[in-house]
């Protein structure tokens, strides 16, 4: 291990490491907002919507992102639609976070007891007031440990971003060796730069669940 080969990388590392985590970020937005749409559109049943919502998510869950990075990638220009791959990229978490986050949604929409909603029902609350005070914040509590691993996961996905040639933190990693020839040094820098990024991030994600956890599913 050459600690003068390490110094020396660290510059091309901290430029992929901002690049993930601003495509990480935009992505992750995006996922959160196009999964809470897809997640109310199935929990109240809208017709039509709600079967091409289950088409989507059952399609994005079940195809590896790899493949849909591809077929973004190289079949869109095909019929005229051409993106850039840092828009590729982000497209392309969005698309395979947003049916995660939908069914993180939906599981904690479903965990609401039917008392809780006939007790809305019980003082007059129409289906916009329900959705509003009484599904929508007890779902979106009992969703977060759910999201919260689709956050770490959707983070660690980017490392595919390398097979279009954007150029975070893998990509960064995999052409240093491809020109120094130094797998042991420019490996032990990804790990500990995804490291940098994941364990203070889920060190928070923790807390936030113990903050939001109902009394009655722990301390």
């Amino acid at each position: 291990m050459d600690w003068t080969v390490i110094q020396a990388a660290i510059p091309n590392f901290v430029a992929g490491l901002k690049i993930t985590l601003w495509m990480s970020f935009v992505g992750i937005l995006g996922s959160l907002i196009v999964g809470l749409f897809c997640s109310l559109i199935q929990y109240f049943k809208l017709p039509v919507i709600a079967k091409i919502i289950s088409v989507y998510v059952e399609v994005s869950r079940n195809t590896p992102l790899l493949i849909q990075l591809f077929f973004l990638y190289y079949a869109f220009p095909v019929i005229g639609w051409k993106m850039s791959a840092g828009t590729c990229g982000v497209v392309g978490l969005t698309f395979l976070g947003g049916s995660y986050m939908a069914e993180a949604f939906t599981g904690g929409f479903k965990g609401i007891t039917q008392s809780q909603i006939d007790a809305g029902k019980a003082i007059g609350m129409n289906r916009k007031q329900l959705a509003r005070y009484v599904i929508f914040p007890q779902g979106l509590s009992l969703s977060v440990p759910a999201l919260a691993a689709n956050v770490i996961f959707l983070i660690k996905e980017t490392s595919i971003f390398s097979v279009i040639a954007i150029p975070e933190l893998t990509n960064t990693a995999l052409d240093l060796i491809g020109i120094y020839y130094r797998s042991n040094e420019y490996l032990f820098m990804l790990v500990v730069a995804y490291a940098i990024i994941l364990i203070p991030l889920s060190i928070i994600l923790t807390l936030l669940e113990r903050k939001v956890r109902y009394g009655s599913f722990g301390n």
